[in-house]
């Protein structure tokens, strides 16, 4: 892995570039009108492009990943391979490949959300699994400690957190984990402000949703896709805007989708593939586009392989590496490939080391892309305590 360390050094500044464009909101170009529906191809690649680097201490499954400002990465929580929900943490530096460990978090958690804050403190919110369930903590990378936050109005899991463009976290849906057997969703939305360290209600959803997507678009509204609310899987979706506090139906998808990704392209347009379709638990290969500016969704090429609960990264050259997940028959998938969005179609982006779902993926400061944890198989005892690297450079 030191090896490549001159060839990853020259990606750093398109990395950067990227993250600065995805994380500024830049101003979105108008889509291509073109469109393809129909499955790619993937292109074979027999190049290295997954290699494994240092495990960590711990397995853990459905855990949060931060890429923290110095360029280390945060993973924090989740559930082992016994079941136990985990309040452990830990750093991996990917400038020596190895892990240390940092403090704990002041409960456990799992299916929480972490959000990288303005100040470099990390905002984790909520999860199943302790104690004190609508609880919210703050790591601070300076002196590796927890601190406890106000607790948000209400306990959520599988629900999302979106950093707006003002610097408050947007907390959306999820499911009520009052009852642990039985979880009702939420149609609540409340907002974080690092300042103040306090939440306050804002305006809720049309339809409660959980395992779905928010997305923040280029001129600041968050686009909230898909999910279930408690009964069926949602095609809709639906905008906020954070002037008003307030919702508003944008249309429905050309698929019913939850546990899904969605990822917003260079040109302002948001990419939203696979995830689960319908109760008898059919996974679907589909894609589509959203283009914030006409509010419309339009079919783009499917995945090679139908997939859930994948992870979707976006790369410095503009395309998405997608990876892991699990199929029709909930194995955990090793192939990747990547979406070219001036093509609309995609390739092979070679196999994962090990199949896994339930993993986290960072692309970091040098354009590597870093995977951890998950889990193998669909037993609790396949969870992983190993991660990996994908070089889009092919390993040369």
């Amino acid at each position: 892995m030191l090896g490549r360390t001159s060839h990853r050094l020259a990606r750093v500044a398109a990395a950067a570039a990227l993250l600065l464009a995805v994380g500024g909101c830049t101003a979105a170009s108008p889509p291509a009108t073109s469109s393809s529906a129909a499955a790619s191809t993937p292109i074979p690649n027999t190049a290295p492009l997954w290699t494994p680097t240092t495990s960590m201490a711990v397995a853990r499954a459905n855990h949060t990943a931060t890429l923290l400002p110095d360029g280390r990465v945060l993973v924090a929580g989740g559930q082992s391979n016994t079941g136990e929900t985990l309040a452990s943490a830990e750093l991996y530096d990917p400038r020596i490949g190895s892990w240390a460990a940092t403090g704990r978090m002041t409960q456990a958690r799992a299916f929480q959300t972490a959000t990288l804050l303005p100040d470099g403190r990390v905002l984790m919110a909520g999860g199943r699994g302790c104690c004190s369930p609508a609880s919210a903590e703050l790591y601070d990378p300076g002196t590796g400690s927890w601190t406890a936050t106000e607790g948000m109005i209400v306990w959520r899991f599988s629900h999302t957190a979106t950093l707006l463009a003002d610097g408050r976290v947007l907390v959306v849906g999820g499911y009520n984990g009052s009852n642990y057997f039985t979880p009702g969703v939420h149609a609540s939305a409340e907002l974080y402000d690092p300042k103040s360290g306090s939440w306050t209600a804002t305006g809720g959803l049309i339809a409660g949703r959980a395992s779905h997507t928010a997305t923040l678009l280029p001129d600041g509204r968050v686009l909230a896709a898909g999910g279930f609310n408690g009964n069926d899987y949602l095609g809709s979706t639906e905008l906020y805007d954070p002037k008003s506090g307030s919702w508003a139906a944008s249309g429905n998808m050309e698929a019913v989708r939850t546990s899904h990704t969605a990822t917003l392209l260079r040109d302002g347009t948001v990419l939203l593939a696979g995830g689960v379709a319908n109760y008898h638990l059919e996974v679907t290969a589909s894609a589509e586009l959203y283009d914030p500016i006409s509010g419309s969704w339009i079919a783009t090429g499917a995945m090679s392989v139908a997939r859930a609960y994948q992870a979707a990264v976006p790369l410095p050259d503009g395309s998405i590496l997608m990876a892991g997940g699990i199929n029709n028959v909930g194995s955990p998938l090793a192939p990747a490939e990547l979406y070219d969005p001036s093509s609309r179609s995609w390739s092979s982006a070679g196999t994962m080391a090990t199949p896994r779902t339930g993993a986290t993926a960072n692309l970091l400061p040098d354009g590597e892309v870093f995977v951890a944890g998950g889990t193998s198989t669909g037993l609790q005892a396949s969870v992983l305590a190993s991660a990996e690297l994908y070089d889009p450079g092919g390993g040369t």
